[in-house]
């Protein structure tokens, strides 16, 4: 069964949690502790995954350090507009050290859920450092299609680009199934869309995007990325399509 999704990381308002958990540094008691997990297992219902109890240490600490992110750099190489609306832009994004996860599951969104479980056990001590890493956005999967286009291959891969702090000497998982992978600079034609992140979201906003741009020869054709940025709880949330350019 699929496990809770990447999205769902990604924090709590007040209102959500019925007052100051968000803000509370203070170690939460049984009961806290209990109404936490029990507001991620309702949230997680409505992606029709589960979050086992073990999650509750992971999820607390994640809630507590809810504001304090950081985004992925990138400098800005071009905006294409029509009418007013920003179709798509083009992005550089420097080389870095990556915490990434592997899965094949049945679905897209069954793949990320168990993949950031994963990272987020390793992102809250289960990692060599034996600390809190923190969280960047957006969180990143890599995705490849079927050859006649219709639908999306198994092998899905989550990746966590490490803080600034650890990028110069990465803290190792304990995990076997995470993988620090050293990533080359990218350079990226982006496009947003909002809402939930399935398979067949994901499908349709490749689509989309190359009935945009036509044919060209200067973009690949064998994978695709997926980039997340908010929490679920947002009705529009977040969330881009990335090609990848040839060249730089």
């Amino acid at each position: 069964m699929a496990l809770i999704s990447l999205e769902d990381l990604e924090g709590l308002d007040d209102g959500q949690l019925d007052g100051d958990i968000t803000d509370n540094r203070e170690p939460m008691d049984e009961d806290e502790r209990d109404r936490l997990l029990t507001h991620w297992q309702a949230v997680a219902s409505t992606h029709h995954v589960s979050v086992p109890p073990e999650m509750t240490g992971p999820i607390q600490e994640m809630t507590h350090n809810n504001q304090q992110r950081e985004t992925l750099p990138f400098t800005p190489v071009s905006c294409h507009e029509k009418m007013g609306e920003v179709w798509y832009e083009e992005r550089l994004y420097p080389a870095g050290n990556w915490a990434c996860v592997t899965k094949g599951e049945d679905l897209y969104e069954q793949s990320t859920s168990v993949s950031f479980m994963k990272l987020m056990r390793f992102i809250c001590k289960e990692n060599s450092a034996g600390r809190y890493l923190g969280i960047t956005v957006p969180v990143v999967t890599n995705v490849h299609m079927m050859e006649d286009g219709s639908a999306l291959k198994k092998d899905v891969q989550t990746a966590y680009f490490l803080p600034a702090e650890f990028q110069t000497h990465p803290p190792q998982p304990l995990d076997s199934d995470i993988v620090i992978v050293y990533r080359e600079p990218i350079r990226v034609i982006a496009r947003t869309f909002f809402g939930m992140t399935t398979e067949e979201t994901v499908t349709h906003e490749i689509g989309l995007l190359w009935e945009i741009l036509g044919v060209t020869d200067n973009i690949c054709r064998d994978g695709y990325m997926v980039a997340s940025y908010e929490n679920p709880g947002v009705p529009r949330r977040r969330n881009e399509i990335w090609f990848l350019k040839r060249n730089l």
